[in-house]
C-alpha cells in the first residue's frame, strides 16, 4: 500500500519486486561510481594549472575510455537480462487470471474456477481513487498466470508492490507470471493514458490462503 509522504518503493510483496530492487540498488552504485569519477576528472579539467600543450595523442587513455563503458554496459545488462526472463516466467502456472481493460473498469475471469466475467469499477467511499466494488482474489505462494487484453484503447494493468506491468492492447494478448509471498490487499492503477477517465480505474487485489480462495470463489 503506497504511504502519504514515502519517496521509496512499495514494500515487495513478490520474488519479481525483490529483484527489481536489488537492481535498482546494483544500478545506482554503478551511477554513483561514474558520478565521482567524471565529477574528478571535471575538477581536475578546471583546477589543474598543469596542461600538455604539445600531446599528439594517448593511445592508453582512448583504451580506457572504450573498454570502461563495455564493461559497465555488461554489469547493466546481465542482471537486466535475467530479470526480463524472470518476470517472463509462467510455465508452471497454478491458476489463470483473465483481465480486460475497459473505458473506464477492468474486469476479470477466472476460467479455471468457471467464474465468468465480472466487471470491476472505483467506489468513492474508503481510499481515494483505490478502492472497488469487486476486489479481485488471489491465492498465497501459488503461481499465477496474468492474461491481459483490452475492448477498446490502450491500458496498462499494474501492481508496484509485486512489480509487474503490462499493456493491454485491442486484439492482443499480453500474459505475466504472478506470485506473491504474503497475503494483504495491493492495489495499483492504469498507467497507460487512456481517456477523461483514466485515473478513476484502480486495480485491487485481496491475497489470501488458498483455502480462503477456494471458499471466496
Amino acid at each position: 500500500m503506497p504511504m502519504w509522504g514515502s519517496f521509496n518503493f512499495q514494500d515487495s510483496v513478490s520474488p519479481v519486486m525483490e529483484q527489481l530492487l536489488f537492481f535498482h540498488d546494483h544500478i545506482m552504485i554503478i551511477m554513483i561510481i561514474i558520478m565521482i569519477v567524471v565529477g574528478y576528472m571535471l575538477y581536475n579539467s578546471v583546477y589543474e594549472s598543469y596542461y600538455e600543450m604539445n600531446s599528439k595523442g594517448g593511445q592508453e587513455i582512448e583504451t580506457i575510455w572504450t573498454v570502461f563503458p563495455v564493461f559497465v554496459l555488461l554489469f547493466i545488462a546481465f542482471p537486466s537480462i535475467r530479470l526480463l526472463y524472470l518476470m517472463e516466467d509462467n510455465a508452471d502456472a497454478d491458476i489463470t487470471i483473465k483481465v480486460s481493460g475497459h473505458q473506464w473498469y477492468w474486469s476479470y475471469e477466472i476460467p479455471e474456477m468457471s467464474i465468468n466475467e465480472y466487471d470491476s469499477y472505483m467506489i468513492s467511499s474508503g481510499f481515494r481513487l483505490l478502492e472497488v466494488d469487486n476486489s479481485l482474489f488471489l491465492p498465497v505462494m501459488s503461481n499465477v498466470r496474468v492474461v491481459v487484453g483490452a475492448s477498446d484503447v490502450i491500458h496498462s494493468w499494474t501492481i508496484p508492490s509485486a512489480g509487474v506491468s503490462v499493456d493491454a492492447v485491442p486484439g492482443r494478448l499480453n500474459q505475466l507470471g504472478l506470485f506473491f509471498n504474503r497475503v494483504g490487499w495491493f492495489s495499483g492503477q492504469c498507467s497507460e493514458i487512456c481517456g477523461a477517465n483514466h485515473s478513476f480505474m484502480p486495480i485491487f487485489l485481496k491475497v489470501v490462503m488458498m483455502s480462503d480462495f477456494v471458499d471466496s470463489v
